[in-house]
């Protein structure tokens, strides 16, 4: 099982690029891909389901192009779109075995699949009600299981966790974790907290363009020692963000507690702490900004 990704870019009508040269090579686990709003998470994911074509480069599922031969990789696809939508007249029983049908199910084995689907992604209770009913974070758990109906080797999963609660976050985590043992998962987020949670795996675009991939452990390393805390008063610290890259801020009694990266320690009273993977993230993002400029 393998998914290979060949010097791919996407240009759109104007001349905008939504992808520039990305290559990338794929096997069972869970890769985390991340990076700023437009930097071209969702054009890949949509050329790798094949709803579009890239422009030039092309992608390989287990020796096949899937340009050329698109079902080969669609009969083995889960996907769930960013804008994913329902049909509001349908329950979600209704609306699982119908696309269970257009992806060529047998029926019996749909209704098996579909009722162990229900009940882990905990819509047992209303699955006989309309979808239109549905609040967002309800909606997506629906998206997610039509997106495991054919229990895919690859599954696509872009800004899965987009409305769910805290509670159903760490669950689907908890899947995500589960199903890249025996298949390819690709999750497309912003959020790096689910990132941290379930990838194996970590790429990080910037305008189109692959900046980063390997495992957390070596991203992490990256920013060992350049990550520290910096107690300052409230009216230092539109001078502290505009000195320092800032990672999170917490007011306390004694002042706000500022979390920033940087190579050396810009006073002497900040304190070290061990890095998380969003500074790791942002650190990354920062030298590319960095090297761009120059």
């Amino acid at each position: 099982m393998e998914l290979r990704i060949e010097n791919v870019s996407k240009v759109y009508r104007g001349g905008v690029s939504g992808l520039c040269d990305f290559s990338l090579t794929l096997g069972p686990g869970v890769l985390g891909l991340v990076g700023p709003n437009g930097a071209g998470k969702s054009t890949l994911m949509r050329i790798l389901a094949t709803v579009t074509q890239s422009t030039e480069g092309r992608v390989v599922w287990d020796g096949a192009d899937i340009a050329r031969q698109p079902n080969n990789l669609r009969t083995v696809l889960g996907y769930l779109p960013q804008d994913f939508g329902v049909y509001p007249h349908l329950n979600a029983v209704e609306f699982l075995e119908y696309l269970a049908a257009l992806k060529g199910l047998d029926g019996r084995a749909a209704r098996e699949r579909i009722d162990g689907l229900l009940q882990m992604l905990n819509l047992t209770d209303v699955c006989r009600r309309p979808l239109g009913g549905y609040s967002g974070g309800m909606k997506q758990r629906v998206g997610i299981a039509q997106a495991l109906l054919n229990d895919p080797q690859l599954l696509i999963v872009d800004e899965p966790t987009a409305g769910l609660d805290p509670e159903e976050r760490v669950r689907f985590r908890n899947l995500l974790s589960e199903l890249g043992g025996e298949r390819i998962v690709i999750l497309s987020t912003h959020i790096v907290s689910d990132v941290e949670a379930a990838a194996t795996e970590i790429a990080i675009l910037n305008q189109g363009r692959l900046i980063w991939h390997s495992v957390p452990e070596e991203l992490l390393r990256a920013v060992e020692g350049k990550v520290w805390e910096w107690v300052v008063p409230s009216e230092d610290l539109i001078d502290v963000k505009g000195r320092c890259l800032v990672s999170g801020t917490v007011r306390r009694g004694d002042g706000v507690h500022v979390r920033l990266i940087a190579q050396t320690p810009p006073d002497p009273d900040v304190r070290a702490l061990s890095p998380t993977l969003e500074d790791a993230y942002l650190y990354r993002l920062s030298l590319r900004r960095e090297e761009a400029e120059r």
